[in-house]
């Protein structure tokens, strides 16, 4: 009897470590797949100047490259989360990532001559979707295999590696643009080969919905989304008093009207609006809202300010940039952990907390034009944001209607990346507001006659922001010379408007942290019930 005990104790324990070795292949492939994406966003802004140089393409040219893979991935990721639950999740995270990387390879393939701006515009959008294929269902993989009581700690893991990857991008697109522009591209095909090898390996559960797709649904969220983020874009350079930019916005936004008023009376839904009765959920998606208006934009807004005010080399600029990261990736995983103990009200209200603190603090310094001197709020800033991200998007996805992982976690990832294209067009516009104006006081001060002060301050904010029409100032007349003998004091007027830009954050950072109020405080169980941190909190739990 004793020998069976043992036979049955040691199959028990190899099946124990068969599973948690599965579980390891599987987020590792998983990681692997979304590296692409995340690098992505970052690695191309450093290779830009190269890729305008050799192709001969107009900077406002190369914007709408830019965006159309932004545009294609915000249009697409509701669509990808619910592909990923009819078809399969790990049908998709390969689909996603053959489309991917075979953009990839054309996006760096792209021929010279007149055709060159219509090629990049054509694959980087099919890189978007091919992102926003992967994303959605590699999430609900990572989800479908870790059990809900280790689910935080897994997908803080996840957001973690994902985000020193889109940290590393600007180091990674220094080295390769020194050898040629195009290996940023080319970087994705190894990186494609170990995902998908990783994904055969683990045996990933390919477990579908055998429900109808949505079409009509899925051409109207695509619609509204694409309008209203192509509306939101162009602001940097419509403006926003232009009529063309609020009949975008707005435009786009009556579509996404339609589109849940669509959702709510056919039977079988793109998205089931129905899981938002859940307060949690809700709360859950207010907080990722407001938390992305800051994330995603602090990336270049940093980045620039320390081209611009502290000097810094590009790569010297990803360093500074690293600052936040580190925050962000020593507190994740303390996050998780409190998510699997805890629930998420009690991380995402410190964490908002914190980063609120750590922004405002960042804000406050940054006239010091020392990088010492800020690091250490930089990394306070970058700790909250990870005891958030994580564990709003894993309590988000737990409370998922009928196990619908890739429909919820497309939910999530559109609400975050409408969230962060919105805080790169206002705290865009708030930057080139108030660095004009400071600027125009330098000019004044420096002896510009009236006239010509307003003019040249907007030139010389725009040229110093990046915008992509602009110049710095030439010439050998007065004027020119004085406006480029004020460019050194236009990097302490560059720092006074970032100062608005980062108490922008902060802001954003505090109504999340009033959104976390909303959360009941319920966690959901292995048995996929809600139960209450305290016994007075009251929702209506889940339907799995």
């Amino acid at each position: 009897m004793r020998i069976v005990q043992d036979r049955g104790s040691a199959a028990g324990e190899s099946g124990r470590q068969g599973g948690a070795h599965r579980q390891a292949l599987a987020l590792a492939a998983m990681v692997f797949a979304v590296g692409m994406v995340f690098v992505d966003q970052t690695i191309v802004s450093i290779a830009a100047p190269s890729i305008v140089a050799e192709l001969g393409l107009s900077a406002s040219g190369l914007q709408r490259v830019v965006n159309a893979y932004l545009l294609a991935l915000a249009a697409c990721f509701a669509l990808g989360g619910r592909l990923a639950d009819v078809l399969g999740h790990r049908r998709m995270v390969v689909a996603g990532t053959l489309v991917f990387v075979v953009s990839s390879v054309l996006c760096g393939s792209v021929p010279s001559g007149d055709f060159a701006q219509s090629w990049l515009v054509v694959f980087r959008a099919t890189q978007g979707v091919g992102a926003a294929l992967v994303f959605p269902a590699a999430l609900a993989v990572v989800v479908g295999v870790v059990p809900v009581g280790k689910r935080g700690r897994a997908l803080a893991l996840f957001f973690v590696l994902a985000g020193a990857l889109t940290a590393l991008g600007p180091l990674v697109g220094g080295w390769l643009t020194s050898w040629t522009w195009r290996a940023v591209f080319w970087i994705n095909v190894p990186v494609a080969v170990v995902a998908l090898v990783l994904i055969a390996l683990a045996r990933i559960p390919d477990a579908r919905r055998p429900e109808r797709l949505d079409v009509s649904g899925a051409v109207l969220v695509a619609a509204g989304m694409a309008l209203s983020v192509f509306g939101i874009q162009q602001s940097s350079t419509w403006g926003w008093t232009s009529p063309a930019t609020w009949a975008c916005v707005i435009g786009g936004l009556l579509v996404l009207a339609l589109f849940c008023r669509y959702e709510l009376r056919t039977d079988e839904p793109l998205v089931k609006l129905r899981v938002f009765r859940d307060r949690a959920f809700t709360a859950d998606t207010l907080v990722l809202f407001f938390s992305m208006l800051a994330f995603i934009p602090v990336l270049f807004f940093a980045s620039v300010y320390a081209q611009i005010s502290l000097s810094s080399s590009p790569h010297q600029a990803a360093l500074y940039v690293l600052y936040f990261f580190a925050g962000f990736g020593l507190s994740a995983q303390w996050g998780g952990r409190i998510l699997d103990k805890h629930g998420a009200r009690p991380t995402m209200k410190l964490g908002t907390a914190l980063a609120c603190a750590g922004f405002a603090l960042w804000a406050w310094k940054l006239t010091d034009l020392s990088a010492h001197d800020q690091w250490p709020y930089a990394c306070l800033a970058g700790a909250g944001m990870g005891l958030v991200l994580s564990p709003a998007s894993t309590d988000a996805v737990n409370r998922a209607i009928d196990a619908s992982y890739g429909e919820v976690t497309g939910i999530t990832q559109t609400v975050r990346n409408y969230a962060g294209a919105l805080g790169m067009a206002v705290f865009g516009t708030l930057l080139t507001h108030v660095t004009t104006g400071r600027v125009a006081q330098t000019l004044t001060a420096k002896g510009l006659p009236e006239a010509q002060v307003r003019d040249a301050a907007h030139g010389i904010a725009e040229a110093v922001i990046g915008h992509p029409d602009d110049r710095v100032p030439t010439g050998t007349g007065p004027t020119a010379t004085l406006m480029r003998n004020s460019l050194q004091a236009v990097h302490m007027d560059f720092a006074e408007a970032n100062q608005w830009v980062f108490y922008g954050m902060a802001v954003a950072l505090g109504l999340a942290f009033l959104c976390t109020l909303l959360h009941p405080g319920t966690r959901v169980t292995d048995g996929g019930r809600a139960t209450p941190a305290a016994r007075s909190a009251r929702c209506t739990p889940p339907r799995r």
